[in-house]
């Protein structure tokens, strides 16, 4: 979040931000790959994520959701798109709950209604690519409602 908040504010490359603020994470190989990695994925995605945002933010004007929020939904919804290892309410938890730390007092009740939207309708239409552990449960459950 960190990332995308330098990258919105000073309209520095996104190479620097990666240079200079995720330079701390160099020390653990995976957390900085998987950093740098979402950190990319939400950036070369953001006109799509918003997109999808928008559709369920309906009521809300785009320019006038807080950029904390806007940054958190555009995060967690390129997790549950884009990284099929991490299951979705992993990431919509895990928005949430830095919201609290660092966005208003509504904002985990409205990033929660907005990334339970969106799942549920990537759900519905079959284009939620999601493998691993996490996911065993949904992937019973679903079993065996068709047996």
């Amino acid at each position: 979040m960190q990332s995308l908040y330098a990258l919105e504010i000073s309209k520095d490359s996104p190479q620097h931000v990666v240079d200079t603020i995720l330079a701390e994470l160099k020390e653990n190989e995976t957390e900085y790959d998987f950093a740098v990695n979402l950190f990319l994925t939400t950036i070369n995605h953001q006109a799509e994520l918003d997109k999808e945002i928008k559709q369920k933010a309906q009521h809300w004007e785009f320019h006038r959701i807080a950029l904390i929020d806007k940054l958190l939904l555009r995060m967690a919804l390129s997790e549950i798109i884009f990284f099929p290892d991490i299951p979705p309410k992993v990431s919509i938890n895990e928005a949430i709950e830095i919201s609290k730390d660092y966005s208003t007092d509504g904002s985990s009740t409205f990033i929660n209604g907005i990334l339970d939207a969106i799942l549920n309708d990537l759900k519905k239409a079959g284009t939620l690519a999601k493998t691993g552990r996490g996911l065993v449960d949904s992937t019973l459950t679903k079993a065996k409602k068709l047996s």
